[in-house]
């Protein structure tokens, strides 16, 4: 089977075109929403087995985000939370059978067009995420520490500091390749190597191969917020508290 780069389009809305990823990318999404929308619906006094599991979790990832971030972490939280889940839902969703592998021959190419893709081994996916992730930062960062002092740490009549500054702005454009590239990278890797092996052997060989990648998508999805925290983090303490 052949292995597409970019992801397939399945056809177009108007001037939009759909592609497999988009598909699951909206599935992801409706997903996530219908399990919030549950989970809240019953909620108890006496907690069900579910809603122990999912306070367990957000117990534990906001208390990170307040070892870290403080009293930052009631903006910051809710963001740190929607990338983890989304990607991690997304990669593990791209692990079910018929991703990839259910789908049409287009008759011009005979090409093989796969219904459902995993929505991190298409770049645009994971370049929007990061440029999400990018201007988020940056708007926190103003909001917290004020114009005049983010405009500062890149900008500044001595030279020596403008020069630091200058690198540090460049490194903030370098963040987008980061993270983008990273989660796309090992997602795409991973979907090439499944593909790889299942088409070699049909059971069993495969299991381990599988196993890794729930492990790479959770270490992923885990990357990427964590970064986005720390990013947060850093950009909105201000210099002045530091001296």
């Amino acid at each position: 089977m052949e292995i597409s780069f970019a992801a397939e389009k399945l056809g177009y809305l108007g001037p939009l075109p759909i592609t497999n990823a988009l598909i699951t990318s909206l599935l992801t999404s409706t997903l996530l929403v219908f399990f919030a929308l549950y989970v809240r619906r019953y909620i108890a006094i006496v907690p069900s087995r579910l809603q122990n599991v999912t306070e367990l979790v957000i117990d534990g990832f906001y208390t990170l985000n307040v070892q870290l971030a403080g009293k930052r972490a009631a903006f910051i939280f809710p963001w740190f939370a929607t990338f983890f889940l989304f990607i991690i839902v997304a990669n593990w969703l791209g692990l079910l059978p018929g991703f990839g592998t259910v789908g049409f021959f287009k008759e011009t190419t005979h090409h093989f067009v796969p219904l459902l893709r995993s929505v991190n081994s298409d770049l645009n996916t994971t370049l929007a995420l990061a440029l999400i992730s990018l201007v988020l930062t940056h708007f926190f960062s103003i909001r917290t520490i004020g114009m005049r002092e983010y405009v500062s740490r890149f900008f500044s009549a001595n030279p020596i500091n403008l020069f630091v500054g200058l690198l540090e702005l460049i490194s903030e454009f370098t963040k987008i390749a980061s993270l983008s590239f990273r989660l796309f990278g090992n997602i795409f890797a991973g979907e090439a190597l499944l593909i790889t092996i299942s088409s070699l052997f049909a059971f069993v060989v495969p299991l381990p191969f599988m196993v890794l990648e729930v492990i790479v998508g959770f270490v992923q999805a885990l990357i990427f917020s964590m970064l986005t925290l720390v990013f947060m983090v850093i950009l909105s303490t201000s210099h002045k508290a530091s001296h």
